[in-house]
């Protein structure tokens, strides 16, 4: 639309596309306001478009993910947890266990992430396994435990739904962040499910899934009506076996490049090993990452889960001091 297009001359275009059978996305900028419209394309005629009151151009988008394209916000997103800013210059990071144990536990991590300066804090409540012997998570148990834990250093929680049955408790226990893992990028039901409700959602990538095969998938959570998604990178299997995952700092620029949506990384998961988690993590910030998604415990040898690549208090601390300098650096702050 154009700079001086008015709410009546933005509600006309809307008014058109519906009456075409599609329907609209209004992205509202600092001074443009974009409309897209979805549905089908040959349904539309560009010209009767172009000759409304408040319109500067029709552009036909090609991609197949359109609400979530940089071309209909070119300004980029930034999400709101509780008055957090995820995107935009601020990076945050997100830290905590990988798995929520006891309530102790869950008490001296939180005062260990609040500590170290980060903002949100991470824990798994239900734990997707490889083996079906290994710890599943505590459920519901889990979510008390580390809402009552974050709550008590007004951190804002991360969590994995796994099951879309279990998508009504995670709404009565006020979720702040629902988590979609790596094994249900495209898991469409829940993607589907999850773009009706009114929370952020991280999407990791899949194991082995393309960059558009992630952006179809964040499609299907926004073509729900929910537009709150924040991707994360988290590694993808390769040939190689010294490291748990690849850690692909290429997508970073590529997807902020394609989307207009925040991008976040997860360091832990990649390498797989406490002791690479700080170079993966600073490589992330330099390459323009929004956040980290970094595990740490009080005492990671105990660990229920994925011992090996949570950091320790001190550690993390450690960490969050070099970020801020290579963020500094990169023209943005933590």
């Amino acid at each position: 639309m154009k700079l001086s297009a008015t709410d009546t001359q933005v509600q006309a275009v809307v008014n058109e596309i519906r009456a075409r059978g599609l329907t609209e996305h209004v992205s509202r900028g600092s001074e443009l306001v974009i409309i897209g419209a979805m549905g089908d394309e040959d349904l539309l005629d560009a010209s009767r478009f172009e000759i409304l009151p408040g319109v500067e151009r029709v552009t036909r988008i090609m991609k197949q993910y359109k609400i979530v394209s940089r071309d209909t916000h070119p300004a980029g997103s930034v999400i709101s947890v509780r008055g957090i800013p995820l995107g935009g210059k601020q990076i945050q990071v997100i830290a905590g266990p990988c798995s929520v144990e006891t309530q102790p536990q869950m008490a001296d991590a939180a005062a260990m992430v609040a500590a170290a300066g980060c903002r949100m804090m991470r824990g798994g409540a239900f734990k997707p396994r490889t083996s079906p012997y290994a710890f599943q998570g505590l459920g519901v148990q889990g979510l008390d435990y580390l809402q009552t834990a974050a709550r008590a250093h007004n951190l804002p929680v991360v969590t994995e739904l796994m099951d879309v049955r279990m998508l009504d408790t995670f709404m009565e226990y006020d979720v702040d962040v629902i988590q979609i893992g790596a094994r249900n990028m495209q898991n469409f039901d829940l993607l589907k499910e999850v773009g009706r409700v009114n929370k952020p959602i991280i999407l990791k990538r899949g194991l082995s899934a393309t960059i558009n095969e992630w952006l179809m998938a964040a499609e299907y959570i926004a073509a729900g009506g929910n537009h709150n998604i924040i991707f994360c990178e988290r590694g993808i299997r390769t040939f190689e076996t010294a490291y748990r995952n690849v850690l692909d700092v290429t997508a970073i620029p590529v997807l902020k490049r394609e989307t207009h949506l925040p991008v976040i990384v997860d360091p832990s998961h990649a390498g797989g090993k406490a002791w690479m988690v700080p170079a993966l993590a600073q490589a992330a910030v330099a390459a323009g990452a929004d956040g980290l998604l970094v595990e740490m415990h009080p005492n990671p040898p105990e660990a229920w889960c994925d011992a090996d690549q949570a950091l320790s208090a001190e550690q993390l601390t450690s960490l969050m001091a070099t970020l801020r300098a290579i963020a500094s650096a990169v023209g943005r702050e933590l």
